[in-house]
């Protein structure tokens, strides 16, 4: 399990660049004109874990796996696509099936790339951008509300549940606010997100800057900073073009050429970090001579849902979990030493997985 990002901006933001840079393909066609992305784009990307390669080599590995993240570059909107202008409908039918949304915003001038606005202003853009996707939730909710409320006369109670949540939404939804202000209850989270609102979504932005300012931003950024700091969302200074040349060198020409920009790693690691911190995920690990492989879990999983990460059987027949944290792993020279030094725990059901956790499962089958 890693996560699903849909990249949303509209056209010529540079969200294709970024794509192609982070996937290290051409999948996407990055072109000067809008809608140059008429399909969505899928890419998987190894997450970035230093942690791996230490194991391993205590270990013995002969391979390392690790966790995965998808991206999905979505075809630019303009304004107007939730009545489907431009790309419209295709657009947010495909925004449905992420786990995040990341709004690439530019943050840069450059006379030869065009802006479909005219004028440069990466806030107006989060707005059009955001302003579609409500307006969409809107007119879904609206349509789905009249049979609900049918249904909720005739003492349906999953319909009378469904409707006050319905409601909710509505209610900031006309208000001018996204739905992922609307304050859910564990209970019901399961039915909120069954409504499949494209604006529930937790949300980052990418703040896309020119070269010279992909260390330390520049005004546009620290606009987009401001406004995101404003309802709790991060952001994240990226810069498409120099991603873009990152993605054709070796990692000893990388280090090279980070450090002379001023940057100390790829935008795509600092990226996946602050995605995992939306999502609430962390990484727990397995290792053995055959591999060392990351695995991608939501904070406060228990040790019978990590192992259902695994394989689904791991988790229904768990018994229990050998579990020695990497700092551990990596002081006493792997399971052996972690053994002898007592460092080695049997963790039941109960167990709450840590960040960096080396696991072994026993489980029936």
């Amino acid at each position: 399990m890693g996560f699903k990002c849909g990249i949303v901006g509209l056209p010529n933001v540079g969200k294709s660049t970024l794509f192609n840079a982070l996937t290290k393909t051409a999948a996407a066609q990055a072109a000067n004109y809008p809608f140059c992305t008429i399909e969505p784009n899928v890419g998987d990307v190894a997450v970035p874990e230093p942690r791996t390669k230490k194991l391993a080599e205590i270990a013995g590995s002969a391979e390392i796996l690790p966790a995965r993240m998808q991206f999905v570059d979505i075809a630019g909107l303009v304004k107007g696509a939730s009545k489907g202008e431009g790309l419209g409908n295709q657009f947010l039918a495909n925004i449905r099936e992420v786990d995040a949304v990341v709004y690439v915003l530019r943050c840069f001038d450059d006379d030869d790339v065009t802006h479909v606005t005219g004028t440069i202003d990466p806030i107006a853009d989060f707005e059009i951008v955001e302003t579609e996707l409500m307006l969409a939730d809107l007119e879904s909710l609206e349509k789905r509300r009249a049979n609900l409320e049918k249904k909720a006369r005739g003492q349906d109670k999953e319909a009378k549940a469904m409707l006050v949540l319905v409601d909710k939404a509505l209610e900031v939804l006309r208000e001018g606010a996204p739905a992922r202000t609307v304050g859910i209850d564990d209970d019901n989270e399961k039915a909120w997100q069954g409504l499949q609102l494209l604006t529930s979504k937790p949300v980052l932005f990418v703040a896309n800057v020119d070269e010279d300012a992909a260390a330390d931003g520049n005004e546009y950024s620290r606009s987009v900073e401001k406004s995101a700091g404003a309802e709790g969302a991060a952001t994240v200074v990226i810069s498409a073009k120099i991603e873009s040349e990152l993605a054709q060198l070796t990692d000893d020409e990388q280090a090279e050429y980070l450090e002379s920009l001023g940057l100390e790693e790829p935008g795509l690691n600092r990226l996946i970090r602050t995605g995992y911190d939306l999502l609430g995920l962390q990484t727990y690990f397995t290792a053995g001579p055959k591999e060392t492989r990351a695995w991608t879990i939501k904070r406060g999983a228990t040790a019978p849902q990590a192992a259902g990460v695994i394989h689904t059987d791991f988790e229904h027949g768990f018994i229990r979990a050998e579990t020695i944290s990497y700092d551990d792993y990596v002081s006493l020279g792997g399971e052996q030493g972690a053994k002898e030094a007592g460092k080695m725990r049997l963790e039941g059901k109960d167990y709450i997985v840590q960040d960096g956790d080396v696991m072994h499962f026993r489980f029936n089958t």
